[in-house]
């Protein structure tokens, strides 16, 4: 760990500047998408070139779940704790329950595939958000073919079943990836890979969003890769996002008010283990683990 490149006072009440990241796993090709059960005190990951799950618990390792994992990225958990993955190869939004059932939550809009769902985040009313660049459709982060949709979107899954919902113009963004709900869940952050940017909109009585606007931008670092990528939101509604170098962090007005560095390019990351404070990092070729003084925010899935 590093001393945090920016800091307002506020970046050491979140992470000891000195914290020690732990390494729990290494050798895999690309990992994404770590989410941690509540119950069974274990994270699951993607590898998605590897098109492989794998879990990590403290007492068992690393173990593989799934292979094929139809290279599954984004993952959540619903408030039953059914897994939900984002697949590239599929271009779908799934549900996986305890008994190895298997329902397909979203694959096309308006008749034409989807792009490549990337990741997702649950609402209490049930209702599921998701963003779909078309990285699945790029050689090794999924299955090469063509695009169906011409656009990139963000979408909702109605917790009734409803249709599918566009919640952006179409050309809005170029290829939106992370997004995460304020701990009260009033507004909805959004980034986007290419633009380096953050947004974020009001989320309206039904469900949808209002308009949006910057909600942080040119989050790049001459010469030191990453961009954008995963992000969550901790219970003080700070935001956490994967970018240049590790990891860094906006508090709820947008201002950066610290970094940390990570020695390899972090994809995503999530909150877990019994007191809520171990910040895991899905980072190229490894996995992550660093202590915060902070939580993550109220996830239904946490509610039990």
């Amino acid at each position: 760990m590093t001393t945090p490149a920016t800091d307002n006072g506020a970046f050491g009440k979140l992470i000891d500047p000195s914290a020690q990241l732990r390494c729990l796993g290494s050798g895999f090709d690309f990992i994404e998408g770590p989410v941690w059960h509540p119950v069974e005190r274990h994270l699951l990951f993607s590898d998605m070139p590897g098109d492989v799950r794998r879990r990590w618990s403290e007492d068992g390792g690393v173990v593989e779940v799934a292979r094929p994992s139809n290279k599954g990225n984004g993952m959540a958990y619903d408030a039953e704790l059914n897994l939900l993955v984002c697949e590239h190869s599929t271009s779908q939004v799934v549900r996986l329950r305890p008994d190895g059932s298997r329902e397909i939550l979203a694959s096309h809009f308006e008749g034409r595939e989807l792009n490549s769902p990337n990741d997702l985040c649950v609402r209490s009313d049930g209702s599921i958000y998701f963003s779909d660049p078309w990285y699945g459709r790029m050689p090794g982060f999924g299955v090469e073919r063509p695009r169906e949709l011409g656009w990139q979107g963000v979408f909702r899954i109605p917790a009734d079943g409803g249709g599918l919902q566009l919640l952006v113009a179409r050309d809005l963004f170029t290829q939106p990836n992370g997004l995460c709900f304020s701990p009260s869940e009033d507004r909805l952050y959004v980034n986007d890979t290419v633009q380096a940017n953050i947004r974020i909109f009001d989320v309206t009585t039904d469900g949808l969003l209002g308009p949006g606007r910057v909600f942080a931008s040119d989050i790049r670092e001459a010469d030191v890769p990453g961009l954008p990528d995963g992000m969550k939101c901790d219970s003080d509604g700070n935001v956490w996002v994967t970018g240049p170098g590790g990891v860094w962090v906006f508090d709820p007005e947008g201002r950066c008010v610290g970094r940390f560095r990570v020695p390899e390019e972090v994809a995503n990351l999530c909150w877990g283990d019994d007191d809520g404070r171990t910040l895991f990092l899905a980072a190229t070729h490894s996995l992550f683990a660093v202590t915060t003084r902070i939580r993550s925010r109220l996830e239904p899935h946490m509610r039990r």
